[in-house]
C-alpha cells in the first residue's frame, strides 16, 4: 500500500527542500521560543512512514506554524487532546472545505500559494483574497494560534509574489493592500500570544498600512495597537494610538461601525488604565455609534463584528474594573446569550469572564457551573490567554473551599497540564 505522503506534499507546495524546511523549522522555533528541534533524518521519517511518528507537542507547535495546517491534516494520527482544531462532523466537514477552498488532500490554500510566481493576475489575487477572508472563520472557531499559522504562511506567499513575480500596477496594489490587511489580522491574532510578539506584530501592522493609501487600514492597525500598548503598560501610547485612529477615520469619512470599533478600543484602554471617566465617555460614544450602524454603508470586513455584544462586554469590563462585579454580570450574560453559532472562541472567552465575575460577586456555585460550560469547549480553542484565565479561576476558586469548586478546579488543572 502506498504511503500517503501528505507532509511531503505540503512541504514541496510551500517551496521548501528538506534542508530548507529544517532551517525554517529551527528559525520558527526560535521566534516562538519553543524548545523544539528537527533534523533531515527525522523529517524523512515523518514523510515516509505510515503512519508517521507523532511529533512532540513543541514540535507540533512549530510544524503547524511553518505550514499553516493542523497536525491531523498533515498525515499524522493525532489524539483528541492534541488537536488544535475542533472535531469535524458533517457540518464541520462542509466548513473545512470552505476554508481550504476545495483543495484536495487536505492541503490548505495558503500552502499552495507559492504558485504566485511568473505572471500573477486578477484570478490569483482573488484566490489570495478568499484565503484572507477564511482567516476570520479560523479565528472565530479555533482561536488566534491556528489563525496566526495560516496568516504567516499567506504573508510569505504574498511577499514572494511582490518580490519576484511579473505584476501589473493594479495587481501589485491589490497584493500590497492585501498584505497590509493581513498584517492587521496578524496583529490581532498575536494579541493572544506573548507580549513581545504581540507588540512586534502590531508595530509591523502600523508600518505596513502606512505604505498604502488606505487610512481606514491605518486606523485599524492603530486601534489594535492601543490594546497591545495597554497590555504592555504603555498608557500614553494606547491613548495616542486611539486618538490618531479617530482622526484617520474622520478624515476618511468612515461610517458609524468603524467609529464604534475605535470607541470600544478607547473604552478598553481607559478601563484597563483605571480611568473610569474616560472609559464611560468612550462607552457613551460607542452606544451612540451603535444606534446608527443599521444605516451604515460599505462597512469594512474587519469592522463587521462590532455590535451590541461588544458594547455589553465593554460595559461589563468597565463595571468590573470599577469594583462593581454584580453590575457587570447582567451585561456579561447578555453578551454570552447574543453570540451566534460559529463564535466558539468568543463564547468561551466571554463565558470564562462571566465565571470569574460571578466568583468575585460571591456566587460560587453559578461561577462553577459557567466554568464547566467553558471547559466543555475549551479544547477546541487554542488560546494562551484562555489558559491563563482558566488558571486565574482555578486559583481563586480553590481558596473558597467550596465543594462545588472541587471538580472544575481539578478539570482546569488537568487541562493546563496537558497544554504544558
Amino acid at each position: 500500500m502506498a504511503v500517503p505522503r501528505v507532509l511531503a506534499q505540503a512541504r514541496r507546495a510551500a517551496g521548501y527542500t528538506q534542508e530548507a524546511f529544517v532551517a525554517e523549522f529551527r528559525a520558527e522555533a526560535e521566534r516562538l521560543g519553543a524548545k523544539a528541534s528537527l533534523t533531515v533524518r527525522q523529517l524523512s521519517r515523518w514523510e515516509n512512514r505510515s503512519p508517521p511518528p507523532l511529533p512532540y507537542p513543541a514540535q507540533q507547535q512549530v510544524l503547524e506554524a511553518v505550514l499553516g495546517l493542523p497536525l491531523q491534516d498533515l498525515g499524522f494520527v493525532v489524539p483528541q487532546h492534541r488537536r488544535t482544531t475542533a472535531p469535524v462532523g458533517h457540518d464541520g466537514e462542509v466548513r473545512r472545505r470552505n476554508l481550504v477552498l476545495g483543495v484536495p488532500s487536505g492541503i490548505a490554500a495558503a500552502a499552495l500559494l507559492p504558485a504566485l510566481s511568473g505572471r500573477v493576475g486578477a484570478g490569483d489575487v482573488a484566490r489570495v483574497r478568499a484565503e484572507l477572508a477564511a482567516l476570520y472563520q479560523v479565528d472565530h472557531q479555533h482561536g488566534g494560534i491556528p489563525a496566526q499559522a495560516r496568516a504567516a504562511a499567506l504573508a510569505q506567499h504574498i511577499t514572494h509574489a511582490l518580490d519576484t513575480a511579473a505584476l501589473t500596477p493594479s495587481v501589485a496594489r491589490d497584493l500590497e493592500t492585501t498584505l497590509a490587511e493581513l498584517a492587521c489580522h496578524r496583529a490581532w491574532f498575536s494579541y493572544d500570544g506573548p507580549e513581545n510578539l504581540a507588540r512586534a506584530a502590531s508595530t509591523e501592522a502600523i508600518t505596513t498600512t502606512q505604505l498604502t493609501d488606505h487610512p481606514l487600514l491605518q486606523a485599524r492597525a492603530l486601534a489594535t495597537h492601543s490594546l497591545v500598548a495597554m497590555r504592555t503598560g504603555r498608557r500614553w501610547e494606547a491613548r495616542s494610538a486611539v486618538e490618531r485612529a479617530h482622526q484617520l477615520a474622520r478624515t476618511a469619512g468612515a461610517g458609524p461601525t468603524v467609529h464604534l470599533v475605535i470607541a470600544l478600543r478607547e473604552a478598553g484602554a481607559a478601563t484597563r488604565a483605571g480611568d473610569q471617566t474616560t472609559a464611560r465617555r468612550a462607552l457613551s460614544r460607542a452606544t451612540h455609534h451603535h444606534a446608527r450602524v443599521d444605516h451604515d454603508q460599505d462597512v469594512p470586513a474587519w469592522a463587521r463584528f462590532a455590535g451590541q455584544v461588544e458594547v455589553d462586554y465593554a460595559t461589563a469590563a468597565w463595571h468590573r474594573h470599577g469594583g462593581r462585579p454584580a453590575k457587570a454580570i447582567p451585561f456579561l450574560r447578555a453578551a454570552v446569550a447574543q453570540l451566534g453559532a460559529g463564535y466558539t472562541r468568543n463564547s468561551t472567552w466571554y463565558r470564562s469572564r462571566l465565571a470569574i465575575t460571578l466568583l468575585e460577586a460571591g456566587d460560587i456555585e453559578e461561577a462553577c457551573a459557567e466554568i464547566d460550560r467553558v471547559l466543555d469547549t475549551a479544547g477546541q480553542v487554542a488560546s494562551r490567554r484562555l489558559r491563563s484565565r482558566l488558571g486565574e479561576f482555578a486559583a481563586a476558586a480553590a481558596t473558597t473551599g467550596a465543594a462545588a469548586a472541587t471538580d472544575p478546579v481539578d478539570r482546569i488543572r488537568a487541562l493546563l497540564r496537558e497544554a504544558a
